[in-house]
């Protein structure tokens, strides 16, 4: 018996067809990849690939409307990979979680900004405004 591993960037192409679907068939679907995931877990041992694991997780429970649970997900995949900028701008970008946590939005993003400058113009913007950018 051959196991298959899909690696999470080739379910990218899933993600853009789900954010088309209707509510409650997305949900549903995105349950389904959500398992997945967390088999890919189970399977997976490189760090580095489970950043990844652990960041679409994360992206599946933002798009459920469960911010908490994705800021878990975000850190924990930060903690096997500290260069994930998207993750950076996702834990900063969530408006629930930047209301809260605007200091620390704005490390964040500062974060995401050293790692690929020249993305991010928005969070680079805000910084600016709010007279958080050194």
């Amino acid at each position: 018996m051959e196991i298959l591993l899909i690696r999470p960037f080739q379910l990218w192409p899933i993600f853009y067809y789900e954010s088309f679907r209707q509510p409650q068939e997305k949900r549903r679907h995105l349950l389904i990849i959500e398992m997945n995931y967390y088999e890919a877990m189970r399977l997976e041992i490189d760090p580095y690939d489970r950043s990844y694991i652990l960041y679409n997780i994360g992206l599946i429970h933002t798009s459920n409307g469960e911010h908490t649970k994705a800021l878990e997900y975000y850190f924990r995949a930060l903690e096997r990979n500290p260069f994930l900028p998207q993750a950076f701008n996702n834990m900063a970008g969530d408006s629930e979680i930047a209301e809260a946590w605007f200091d620390q939005a704005a490390e964040y993003w500062k974060q995401a900004i050293t790692l690929t400058p020249g993305n991010y113009i928005e969070a680079h913007n805000w910084l600016k405004i709010t007279g958080r950018f050194e």
